[in-house]
């Protein structure tokens, strides 16, 4: 008896073993040698979402450079200027030095982008062709409002409602209430510590030094 059920499970193994490869010849090729790729969010093939997303990588960004050799061109400031950005926010952002010594503090927090956002908007404001100013609100909303972006500035939900509301149809005064939030934010929190900072006390001390009888 036990001898049969060996001989019986041998053969149903070698059954077993012939219908393997008939099987997978019937199988085909793997779905993945398809070139098809709808819904394709990969970067294995060259769908039309990925060529896309190329075009939004070439776009240029409505921001000023982020070098510091690119800040913006200006004479190097006097102590009697460098000494007036002590006394209120107004004043060292009136200058464009001061723009660029307190751009750079910035930086070393990482918070660039809100300086980054303030000048975009300063030049945005000043806009008056229709077309160029729904491009540039565009650009600006992307590099500076999205969740998306890695430069998205802080806002509160309240402006970020007035913002989408008004990008269906922006003027140059799309941006007005971020950016005097941005501002303000600046004001209080970052221009304290950059009155306190090595970079500011450096540069007094320097021009100190060069003009001792002031």
């Amino acid at each position: 008896m036990g001898s049969e059920r060996m001989e019986m499970r041998k053969r149903q193994m070698s059954v077993q073993q012939e219908a393997a490869p008939t099987a997978q010849a019937q199988t085909g090729p793997s779905p993945r040698a398809s070139n098809a790729c709808c819904f394709c969010w990969c970067c294995c093939c060259s769908c039309s979402w990925n060529e896309d997303r190329d075009d939004r990588n070439r776009k240029v960004s409505y921001d000023v450079k982020e070098g510091t050799a690119d800040c913006e061109e200006c004479p190097k400031p006097t102590l009697e200027e460098v000494r007036s950005w002590g006394q209120s926010f107004d004043k060292l952002m009136c200058c464009p030095a001061g723009r660029n010594s307190f751009r750079q503090f910035l930086r070393t927090e990482f918070s660039e982008e809100n300086m980054l956002f303030w000048l975009a908007c300063e030049e945005f404001c000043q806009e008056t062709n229709k077309s160029v100013i729904e491009e540039k609100a565009r650009i600006i909303y992307e590099d500076y409002i999205s969740i998306l972006s890695p430069k998205e500035v802080s806002l509160d939900s309240r402006v970020r409602e007035s913002i989408n509301r008004g990008m269906q149809e922006p003027t140059s005064h799309t941006f007005d209430d971020a950016q005097l939030q941005i501002y303000t934010l600046m004001q209080r929190d970052s221009y304290p510590r950059y009155m306190n900072s090595p970079a500011y006390k450096n540069l007094l001390n320097t021009l100190s030094e060069q003009c001792p009888e002031s």
